[in-house]
């Protein structure tokens, strides 16, 4: 059975470009938030069920989820964080485990921004914690999502912390430097799993 990894951090920290060094590298990679966006499609019975739960102003004017008026909805009411967690959380974990049981490489990489929050531990054997300075995550979050500092704010004041996350992990990757360096520890980290493995994955692009 492939060695699984499951790749956590705080909004900002830079999960989705370490793990596109993992994929560079030829390392399957799944995000969970990729899987949400899946679930959330247009007549997806989840989109549903989220509609029904949050009424039709969830939705733009196409019947799409609208994820900014969602974003600002939950993290502004925890019960409705919770709500909205109840119906996607089930989903994504079954669909992250058939996704690990369907792996052939000597390990796969699962992107969960909330692994621990939801309780996704048990699907991985190792669990990887990015971690950048707080200041340059509100302002790469700022930038990418075109939201104010206080939203930014909100929603790290929903996670957990660094210490807590650093508290239960098994392997840290610090995202403090230039892009080279943040490869290079990606790079580190990927001998190091292949050596837990036992075996290689074929160079990217064969």
């Amino acid at each position: 059975m492939a060695l699984r990894i499951g790749l956590t951090g705080g909004i900002g920290s830079g999960k989705s470009r370490a793990a596109d060094h993992f994929r560079q590298l030829g390392v399957p990679v799944v995000d969970a938030d990729c899987l949400t966006r899946e679930l959330t499609r247009p007549g997806a019975p989840t989109l549903e069920a989220i509609r029904s739960r949050f009424g039709e102003n969830i939705l733009d004017e196409q019947g799409r989820l609208d994820r900014s008026r969602l974003r600002r909805r939950i993290f502004s009411d925890a019960a409705a964080r919770r709500d909205l967690e109840a119906l996607l959380h089930p989903a994504v974990r079954a669909r992250i485990a058939a996704w690990q049981a369907a792996l052939t490489a000597p390990y796969g990489i699962a992107v969960v921004p909330l692994l621990f929050e939801a309780g996704f531990e048990p699907l991985f054997d190792r669990i990887l914690v990015i971690q950048a300075p707080a200041a340059e995550r509100v302002r790469r979050v700022m930038a990418r999502d075109r939201v104010t500092e206080a939203e930014v704010r909100r929603i790290l004041s929903s996670q957990l912390t660094d210490k807590e996350r650093r508290a239960r992990a098994d392997d840290l990757l610090t995202n403090d430097g230039s892009e080279a360096q943040l490869l290079a520890a990606v790079e580190r980290l990927h001998r190091f799993y292949l050596q837990l493995a036992g075996g290689h994955l074929p160079e990217p692009g064969h």
